[in-house]
């Protein structure tokens, strides 16, 4: 810290010093030629010498400075930027129409008066592009990777390195250095192509942001108007345009800020929607630790209502809880009693009841259009199990085609963990009670079982076989499926550390983390290092999850994948009749709780041939027991892949699960057991 300190001390003497006697020689200068008896005194390259001496300490005065600058708060930095330098353009505007003034006014018009206004306009326009440079440099490499970083270093190494033609008073415009500096612009365009930080600029950050951003441009157009008016001006003992060094620092400048302010512009109307899946993910996360916050059903419930409301952007919504086969109004947004009263009925006449049910044109039914309601939209989601009905939730609002595709899916995804949240607090309040135990427990594995898929989708593209079995009446293993277009599928399996109860809370959570950030369509790696951040807040110290994600696009013929711990993913490479695990690396979710764990996930894209075969599963498969206490073990899998390879994945499957049964003998079950065999067909669906 001293050593920065007295830096910064000495870079500041030597550009004040190194001004005054640039500033002091171009004075003389302008006197002794506006003189013709005076004595001409030149010393070669002195201007030059003094011109880069400033430029130098002041960038590296700032460049230092720049380094407080740390943490997410990007608007800090834009006023930081705006404050301390983009106030230097007006300044300096002010500084000009002062000049302007005098010698209108006063008829004076002095060389020495132009050039001390054009000299102190050159300490402010250097003073301003240093702290833009270096402020957008800190900006330019947020999420930096090592690429990012070496091209920033050869940049800067690069446009330090024009000073040495000011510095030899070499022309910049000449047929020898014109075609460097353009392929030094290019570079600069490609510099400001990365601007991550923008993302996570909210809906009012980014309003905030092109006001700072705006005023900044306008910056940058003062300083370039005031210099273009003087270019090649025979007033001047020294013209700064032919300065490369400040015309490409300028370029820089000013195309960082305007391609910033453009992004932030563009991706102003869908920023309120990329925060609105946060908030859901957030709503997922608050809904699957209700259980370990000891929250009460009516806690839930509360949950449930807010968050629907937020994610559907409803006009009215109410609330029934069932009691003793009654409904019972809990919860009211914008609607009152007898117009419920009257839906109620119309949805009674119509046999709908206690059903799934969306209608988004009320207004083309006569039964609706007869009551002569605001609302043109209804979707009603009933909180129930196969054997219990808690509740229903009826959500409108005021406009035909209210709720799409998405914002049904994630409604359901809500009422999906909302159901198993209540059936897994009664499970626990009623285990606490009584000794009726097991039997609860048989409601929480038919629940749980409800969430986990019994098919897939069918295609021509692929087929796909799935066994899943528990050690006890409910699991941590658990595997889902997402169709993420017309042409990709998400598959995901995992498997939570322990057995039972807390095992199956923490699998329905990753299920809710799953559906919440896959709508967002992230890649695999991604995905695991929001997945941790997520999980991190929720699970105990002692837990973690293995987890593996493939995304298969069967347009582009492949898949990619990344692991988070878990198993190895065994594969039957068709062309070069190979049977494999594929090594690659990962960490399991939860176990690092930092941004560190970024650097423990990797992403594999592997080109699938017709009748691959890819099996999948926990290690409650590989890690079985025989009599003998023997491991069932990774090479006995893979070998019996080697006689099987040739079947359906149906019968692949089944040789397994059967080889593997009677290595264990009956009844002997110590783990989860979960299994996916994915088989590619040869023909491919007309694309």
């Amino acid at each position: 810290m001293l050593y920065k300190t007295n830096a910064k001390s000495l870079l500041l003497t030597t550009a004040i010093v190194s001004w005054a006697l640039l500033l002091l020689n171009i004075l003389i200068s302008a006197e002794a030629i506006n003189q013709p008896g005076a004595v001409k005194i030149s010393i070669p390259y002195i201007n030059n010498f003094l011109i880069v001496i400033f430029i130098v300490s002041v960038f590296l005065y700032q460049r230092i400075s720049s380094e407080n600058l740390k943490g997410i708060d990007f608007i800090t930095y834009l006023w930081t930027l705006f404050s301390k330098a983009g106030v230097a353009a007006y300044a300096s505007l002010a500084l000009f129409l002062g000049y302007r003034l005098t010698i209108n006014y006063t008829n004076i018009d002095s060389p020495s008066l132009l050039h001390f206004v054009y000299q102190i306009n050159f300490g402010l326009l250097v003073v301003f592009l240093a702290k833009s440079f270096y402020i957008w440099r800190q900006l330019l490499l947020y999420h930096k990777n090592k690429f990012l970083q070496i091209a920033w270093d050869w940049f800067e190494l690069l446009i330090f390195g024009t000073l040495l033609l000011t510095l030899l008073n070499f022309n910049y415009t000449s047929y020898i250095f014109l075609p460097l500096l353009a392929l030094l612009s290019f570079y600069i365009l490609f510099l400001c192509t990365n601007l991550k930080w923008v993302a996570y600029l909210t809906f009012n950050n980014k309003s905030r942001s092109l006001v700072l951003l705006g005023a900044i441009l306008l910056s940058c157009y003062i300083f370039i108007n005031f210099f273009r008016q003087f270019a090649d001006s025979p007033d001047l003992v020294i013209d700064y345009t032919d300065v490369g060094f400040l015309l490409l620092a300028m370029l820089f400048v000013g195309l960082y800020t305007l391609a910033a302010f453009l992004v932030s512009l563009f991706s102003l109307p869908t920023s309120s929607v990329f925060e609105q899946k946060s908030e859901d993910l957030l709503n997922f996360q608050r809904l699957s630790q209700s259980i370990q916050q000891g929250q009460s059903e009516a806690q839930v419930y509360d949950m449930l209502f807010e968050s629907t409301i937020k994610a559907s952007d409803a006009s009215a919504a109410w609330f029934e809880l069932i009691r003793n086969s009654e409904p019972q109004v809990t919860h009211l947004l914008s609607i009152n009693a007898e117009q419920i009263t009257r839906i109620r009925h119309l949805l009674l006449a119509y046999n709908i009841q206690n059903i799934d049910y969306i209608n988004n044109n009320l207004d083309r039914n006569p039964g609706f259009r007869d009551l002569t309601l605001p609302w043109k939209s209804l979707i009603i989601l009933p909180i129930k199990s196969k054997k219990h009905l808690s509740g229903v939730l009826y959500l409108l609002k005021d406009i035909e085609q209210g709720f799409d595709r998405e914002t049904t899916n994630v409604l359901r995804t809500f009422t999906s963990q909302t159901i198993l949240t209540i059936e897994n607090l009664r499970l626990v309040t009623e285990s606490l009670q009584n000794e009726r135990y097991k039997e609860e427990l048989k409601i929480a594995t038919q629940v749980q079982e409800s969430l986990i898929p019994k098919t897939f989708p069918t295609d021509s593209w692929f087929e796909i076989a799935t066994h899943a079995v528990a050690a006890k009446e409910v699991g941590g293993d658990f595997y889902d499926f997402l169709q993420l277009s017309e042409s990709r599928i998400a598959i995901i399996i995992g498997d939570v550390s322990g057995k039972g109860i807390s095992a199956a809370f923490h699998m329905a959570q990753m299920k809710g983390i799953f559906h919440g950030l896959m709508q967002q369509d992230m890649p695999p790696s991604e995905f695991m290092k929001q997945a941790n951040s997520a999980l991190s807040r929720c699970l105990e110290k002692t837990s973690f999850i293995t987890s593996a994600l493939y995304i298969i696009d069967y347009r582009m013929k492949g898949f990619m994948f990344a692991r988070a711990g878990h198993c190895h993913t065994l594969y039957y490479n068709s062309m070069m009749e190979d049977v494999f695990y594929f090594q690659t690396d990962g960490l399991g979710l939860g176990i690092i709780r930092d941004k560190s764990y970024n650097n423990h996930v990797r992403e594999m894209y592997y080109d699938y041939n017709p009748n691959d075969v890819m099996v999948i599963y926990t290690d409650g498969i590989v890690e079985a027991r025989s009599p003998d206490n023997d491991e069932y073990g990774e090479d006995r899998l893979k070998y019996m892949l080697t006689q099987t390879y040739h079947l359906e994945a149906e019968d692949i499957k089944c040789a397994i699960i059967n080889d593997l049964e009677d290595f264990t003998g009956p009844g002997n079950l110590y783990d989860d057991q979960t299994l996916l065999v994915i088989k590619f067909k040869p023909t491919q669906p007309n694309e």
